[in-house]
């Protein structure tokens, strides 16, 4: 897969004895719709780029459906900065404004969703680009947001969206034809307004409108942590409770794994958040029983 700078040659018969063993899980999620968040350092490195896109088009070629999701916080930052726009933030929630937002559907939409399509198709794929407006996919209104100290008082972030509703049915049409659709986080309004919305509240929500069998978000970290730093392998909805509650999950990881918890109990079978520094790591996680991240269940 990985040329061979990265990774010594395997002799004929060990490969032969890899794929025999990836026979089973082949035949359990042959059919399945995957949904994999894409983000973190998976989508800045080349090497893991093109590692990503080589397992994405591998999990199509075997009969499992991917569809990817994706964000792209860093690239929205470095192209405000070109243009000499300051990003504001409320609560750690960017706050977008007309003009951020046309940024941000360029940076989303063309750029960085381009340039995932293109790696896909130079893998063998065949990738298409969509953004919540494809096929009136994803319906947004203005996210609400209450202080954190004082919930009467409401902070302006501007087209942030919330999501009202999914229709899945461009994606499936694709889906069915072979393609391996790329989605980008933005929604619509009933005014036709566009709005900004958290990658991975998408993916889990479209996760859950698929009936994914998989919910898979590459993060930049290995996983959920306990508070002695060490992997917290497989986790039930209660357990996760009880996380919330100790501080043991907290900052940028709440959103994240809220959306993972809502999908588990709306019918995914297994999110995953996994190390997207980890080359390969979709393969490893979906075609051995290796545990490369936490395995998140409704009970």
């Amino acid at each position: 897969m990985s040329d061979s700078s990265a990774a010594a040659p395997i002799a004929p018969f060990d490969k032969a004895q890899i794929l025999a063993q990836a026979l089973p899980y082949i035949r359990k999620f042959h059919g399945k719709t995957m949904v994999i968040k894409y983000g973190g350092n998976a989508m800045t490195d080349p090497a893991l780029q093109k590692a990503f896109a080589e397992d994405v088009v591998l999990l199509k070629l075997v009969g499992i459906n991917p569809v990817v999701v994706h964000g792209g916080g860093p690239q929205i930052e470095s192209a405000l900065k070109r243009l000499g726009m300051q990003g504001q933030f409320i609560q750690g929630m960017r706050v977008t404004d007309g003009p951020t937002m046309d940024v941000v559907e360029w940076v989303l939409g063309g750029e960085v969703q381009q340039d995932i399509v293109g790696l896909i198709n130079q893998a063998g794929g065949k990738a298409v680009g969509l953004t919540g407006r494809d096929g009136a996919m994803i319906r947004a209104r203005k996210l609400k947001m209450l202080d954190n100290n004082d919930p009467s008082k409401e902070h302006d972030v501007g087209q942030v969206g919330d999501i009202v509703s999914v229709d899945p049915s461009v994606v499936k049409a694709l889906q069915d034809d072979a393609f391996i659709p790329v989605i980008s986080p933005i929604g619509f309004g009933e005014h036709n307004e566009s709005y900004n919305i958290n990658a991975d509240v998408v993916a889990a929500k479209l996760a859950t409108v698929l009936q994914a069998e998989k919910l898979m978000m590459l993060t930049n970290i290995s996983g959920v942590l306990d508070k002695q730093g060490a992997l917290l392998t497989d986790l039930t909805a209660k357990r996760i409770d009880e996380l919330f509650v100790d501080g043991t999950i907290s900052g940028g990881m709440l959103p994240k794994i809220a959306g993972a918890l809502d999908a588990a109990k709306s019918g995914v079978n297994s999110v995953h958040i996994i190390d997207g520094r980890v080359p390969h790591v979709l393969l490893l996680e979906i075609l051995t029983d290796q545990a490369f991240g936490t395995m998140i269940r409704s009970h």
